[in-house]
């Protein structure tokens, strides 16, 4: 008989903004009162679960967050964020990180996707942003679920980009970031993102060897934990 999978705080924040998501777009498509009456009934049910997984807001605050943001048709229909990162080595071998100034969290440099940019665009963008080194894109290293690496508590994907320094001057950003630096592959900071799932490609990336592009693996079912 197989072993229950214990239950995280992380699985409970997926399944929670699934359910929501689930819910935020079948408002956003019926007309139906009785539907939309089931489909808050679920949001009430996700709210619980994200709150029980240690969320700051009550529950009910969390209904009323959600159902602001949702649309009619097409622009109700509930999708993950997108965010671009980047990797950026130096002649040293060493990866460019930034200290996230909201949570003290050390990752390499992202942002949101902006409209009108390209996703790359946004990759240099974030860098020179945050950071103040200038770059160019070399290759995408990966497309990442930033709930399932648990360097986000809201849906988003990454996609990762493997990026030439260029020049620049090493400087944070004063709002956005709490320190910047580069780091050797024997000593990264703490604590450090999601490093085991990308940290192996991205300094692959630096040393100029051939990498495949990563992305996460389906599961079966999509809801169940890792093993």
């Amino acid at each position: 008989m197989e072993e229950p999978h214990p239950v995280s705080a992380q699985d409970l924040l997926r399944w929670s903004e699934a359910l929501a998501g689930i819910a935020r777009t079948g408002l956003g498509f019926t007309q139906s009162l009785y539907e939309q009456e089931r489909f808050e009934e679920v949001l009430n049910v996700a709210a619980d679960i994200r709150h029980a997984a240690g969320h700051e807001l009550e529950a009910e605050v969390l209904v009323e967050e959600w159902l602001k943001i949702v649309g009619d048709g097409v622009a109700g229909y509930a999708t993950p964020k997108v965010a671009c990162g980047a990797v950026v080595g130096n002649d040293q071998g060493e990866i460019l990180l930034v200290q996230r100034a909201d949570s003290g969290v050390w990752l390499y440099p992202t942002g949101w996707a902006d409209i009108g940019y390209s996703a790359s665009e946004v990759a240099v963008k974030e860098v020179y942003e945050e950071t103040g080194i200038e770059t160019e894109p070399v290759q995408i290293l990966g497309v990442l679920d930033g709930m399932r690496l648990g360097f986000t508590r809201i849906p988003l994907y990454s996609i990762v980009f493997h990026l030439r320094m260029l020049g620049g001057e090493l400087k944070g950003h004063p709002l956005e970031t709490a320190d910047v630096g580069f780091f050797a592959e024997d000593a990264l900071p703490s604590p450090l993102a999601g490093v085991g799932r990308w940290g192996p490609s991205a300094f692959a990336a630096i040393r100029g060897e051939p990498i495949e592009v990563i992305f996460d693996p389906p599961r079966s079912p999509p809801w169940k934990g890792e093993p």
